[in-house]
């Protein structure tokens, strides 16, 4: 009942419309950054210089999502311990 409900409202083709918006949205905000930071954090230290360029234009492009997660990642080194 509650689909026949929904679509005399909004249409199909608008559900459709914004449900690939939020799709797009959340690879763009959440999963690509995501990702970027677990490869930036494994290979930060042995990039090529392509492989850096190429990390950091990705990071110019999906800065929105990285600035989301930036507060609750933290990628210092690990020190020698309690001296």
């Amino acid at each position: 009942m509650l689909p026949d409900a929904l679509t005399s409202v909004v249409s199909l083709e608008t559900l459709l419309v914004l449900a690939t918006y939020t799709v797009l949205g959340g690879l763009y905000l959440v999963v690509i950054p995501l990702v970027l930071y677990l490869w930036m954090n494994k290979r930060w230290y042995c990039m090529g210089k392509l492989e850096r360029l190429g990390v950091y234009g990705m990071v110019f492009l999906f800065f929105p999502g990285m600035i989301l997660f930036a507060p609750f990642l933290n990628f210092r080194l690990q020190g020698q311990g309690e001296v």
